[in-house]
């Protein structure tokens, strides 16, 4: 232990780098941390002395990170926003832990919300928090501690699990697929899934097909889009499943489902043995082998 006192400073001196980082000026960072200038000042030297580098650039009236400077800020306010999180947790929920998640939209809204109950049912101590993500984010500079994602699997720096193949099909209003063959009708197409129609001809050995009809950022819309006939659309089986029994929907005659990805679930390296998400990992793995039952 006490060689690691080395390589951990003190944390006033991490808050008070972290607030002249952010506001270029000691003056501005004591007014925040009511503190006199000449002890961030203090402060700032004493941690450049102890972690052997330049922090700072120094001019008359401000000051400028210096490259180490900026690695090692965004750093630093990563764990300073993971421990207020912490903290906020453990005032919150004394006996459980706070989750947050991202979830891409549709997947959250119309697979996850719904089998949540058993989750937290069997887990009251645990508050989860779900927030939507439609592209890739760092978690260094986001306070999740996991999310669910869609892709190959090729996330850095994380723990994985995957949770099952995309199965995507080729759906359409009964009144529009009476129109003619798929070719000659209009597509919709999903704004992060600009290359799906592309694999889907390839995969059935037809020509590689036009430009969409139109392009929408979530299945959601598309899903409604598709029902009032504007196209036919590209969907992940386990949201069209009702609409298929239903009859608003159905798969084109002689496709077959296409894989274009997977869902995970991944979350930072480092914090893969938070309790919290352990318990909803080992929940999710659970659910997901049978993601079509509630």
């Amino acid at each position: 232990m006490a060689a690691s006192r080395r390589f951990t400073p003190p944390l006033a001196y991490l808050t008070a780098f972290e607030a002249v980082a952010r506001h270029g000026s000691v003056t501005d960072a004591a007014r925040e941390l009511d503190l006199t200038q000449s002890a961030v000042s203090r402060q700032i030297q004493k941690l450049e002395a102890q972690v052997g580098g330049v922090l700072f650039e120094r001019d008359r009236k401000r000051l400028h990170l210096t490259a180490q400077g900026a690695s090692y800020a965004r750093d630093i306010r990563a764990a300073l926003a993971q421990i207020q999180t912490a903290t906020i947790a453990l005032q919150s929920n004394p006996d459980g832990g706070a989750l947050n998640l991202a979830s891409l939209p549709s997947f959250g809204t119309h697979w996850l919300a719904p089998r949540l109950p058993g989750f937290l049912s069997a887990h009251p101590g645990i508050t989860l928090n779900m927030s939507t993500r439609l592209v890739a984010f760092d978690f260094a500079d986001e306070s999740f501690h996991a999310a669910i994602v869609h892709g190959q699997g090729n996330w850095p720096r994380t723990g994985q699990l995957k949770l099952w193949d995309e199965q995507m099909l080729a759906v359409a209003a009964p009144e529009l697929l009476a129109q003619g063959a798929v070719t000659d009708l209009p597509r919709l197409q999903l704004e992060t899934r600009p290359n799906a129609w592309s694999d889907w001809f390839a995969a059935h050995n037809l020509p590689q097909p036009g430009k969409p009809a139109m392009v929408v950022d979530q299945f959601g819309t598309m899903l409604r889009a598709a029902q009032a006939g504007l196209g036919v659309a590209l969907m992940p089986d386990y949201l069209v499943a009702q609409e298929i029994q239903a009859g608003s929907l159905i798969e084109l005659p002689q496709a077959r489902p296409v894989s274009i990805g997977a869902y995970f679930l991944i979350w930072p390296e480092r914090g893969g043995d938070y309790p919290a998400l352990v318990a909803f990992r080992d929940w999710l793995q659970t659910a997901s082998a049978t993601r079509f039952t509630l």
